[in-house]
């Protein structure tokens, strides 16, 4: 549904989603609303076809791809929002859930941890640690004959 002030789901400064690649599905809710969840379709699923997207490059999509292989259902992208009564809420919930999803898997991974050893401290801490283990359960066992 597109509309005029909106001209797509913004990503990041870099992506923005067109609306038309969007594909929105309404149902009825669970949850809060009263007699009111068994008439008006509050849950909104909104789905974003991302293998057949003309907006992603082929090594974001890769990306994507990898990234929410969990999440993806034959290369599409479906969230969906039920907390609130409204469906105007739901649907502002379900777009920004995609766009958080869509933006943290395209974003590049953090630094590589470096790799330190134990401090020499920490290294004799934890062998008399393991030493005052050791006594302990030896005092444990019934004495040797």
């Amino acid at each position: 549904m597109p509309s005029p002030e909106r001209p797509g789901l913004r990503v990041n400064g870099r992506l923005t989603i067109p609306e038309g690649e969007l594909v929105w599905r309404f149902s009825r809710s669970s949850g809060p609303g009263g007699q009111g969840v068994n008439t008006t379709d509050s849950r909104v699923e909104l789905s974003w076809d991302v293998a057949a997207s003309s907006v992603v490059s082929d090594s974001q999509r890769t990306l994507i791809a990898d990234k929410l292989a969990t999440r993806l259902a034959g290369g599409v992208l479906t969230v969906a929002a039920s907390e609130n009564r409204a469906q105007l809420r739901n649907r502002e919930a379900a777009r920004d859930r995609l766009a958080a999803l869509v933006a943290d898997a395209l974003r590049p991974p953090g630094p590589k941890r470096r790799k330190t050893k134990p401090s020499r401290g920490s290294q004799e801490r934890r062998l008399s640690a393991k030493k005052r283990r050791t006594d302990v359960k030896r005092l444990r066992r019934p004495p040797a004959e």
